[in-house]
């Protein structure tokens, strides 16, 4: 059965950090890019950041630049997003997706929300 997972969302303080993983079970993710996005109420999803297994590369949003990392681990076939400098504007549910690999398929998460599977989100709240 082909399932993505998210963890790690929660309450933190403005400034804060928290880390979300994503973890995928019944396909390999060699061949694919993960991408993650959020939805804040009110808003339309929109992609945060990716990182594709098959070339390394990366995208970032330029609203989390420089304070959102992006990593994966073959091994354990999970991507990880470090989320440091945490903003009340970052809260959101934040879901992993992952799309078969296509040329320049990390760049077009800034164009919203693609996927070939998606995982179920996880809440992530920045508040005093």
């Amino acid at each position: 059965q082909v399932q993505l997972v998210e963890s790690g969302g929660g309450l933190v303080q403005p400034g804060g950090s928290l880390r979300l993983s994503c973890a995928a079970s019944g396909f390999t993710l060699d061949y694919y890019a993960i991408g993650w996005f959020r939805q804040a109420p009110g808003k339309e999803r929109e992609g945060v950041s990716c990182i594709s297994f098959s070339d390394g590369s990366t995208y970032y949003a330029d609203s989390v630049k420089g304070r959102f990392t992006i990593s994966r681990d073959g091994a354990k076939n999970t991507v990880t997003l470090q989320m440091n400098s945490l903003k009340p504007e970052d809260t959101a549910v934040y879901y992993c997706a992952a799309r078969f690999w296509v040329r320049n398929v990390c760049t077009a998460v800034a164009g919203g929300p693609w996927g070939d599977y998606w995982g179920q989100g996880t809440q992530v709240t920045v508040s005093s």
